[in-house]
């Protein structure tokens, strides 16, 4: 793959993400987001508020800065002082807008050039690849979350149990066409 469409993919893929999480957000009431399944677990606004910290202390001037800023206060990220809805659709969208934005100002030959995390030395590929690892498994934690919550009342993000015949059924019936899978979702 080259650069260019390893960049469109990654955007396609970063922005697939933040709908699932938008989805999963529309779905919960102020209550359900300060909900935790035992003590030692984090809420969805805990996991908001953390990939909001990690998105701006990665992403801002990244290409030049350490991607662990030292404003960053990550053990606060795990408090859960969110105060009400507004509040955590605030910062979810700043993350993400800083992420998507530090995305789409990328170059192919920015690639290979190094930041550091931590100190850490990454290609610029390798840290768009870590982070799309993380912000996944967090949204993966706030559907798992959500569907705890809502039980039957809640609104499926992909193929509804029992449907994936019919789905399959669907697709198969459509001409060949070379696209991502996020554009039909």
């Amino acid at each position: 793959m080259n650069g260019t469409l390893y960049l469109e993919n990654t955007i396609k893929l970063a922005q697939y993400y933040k709908k699932l999480g938008n989805s999963t957000l529309e779905q919960l009431t102020e209550d359900d987001i300060h909900w935790t399944p035992g003590p030692t677990s984090n809420s969805i606004a805990i996991i908001v508020k953390h990939l909001w910290g990690n998105m701006l202390s990665r992403w801002t001037n990244f290409m030049t800065e350490d991607g662990e800023k030292t404003w960053r206060q990550r053990d606060e990220e795990f408090e859960d002082d969110i105060q009400n809805m507004d509040e955590l659709m605030s910062k979810w969208e700043e993350g993400w807008t800083c992420f998507l934005k530090a995305l789409k100002s990328l170059r192919t030959e920015d690639m290979d050039h190094v930041i550091y995390i931590r100190n850490e030395g990454h290609s610029v590929a390798d840290a768009i690849q870590r982070q799309m690892a993380h912000y996944p498994m967090h949204i993966g934690q706030m559907i798992y979350i959500a569907k705890l919550l809502k039980g039957d009342d809640w609104q499926t993000l992909s193929i509804p149990k029992g449907q994936s015949q019919a789905y399959n059924e669907k697709k198969f019936s459509e001409e060949k066409e070379d696209r991502h899978f996020t554009d039909q979702v």
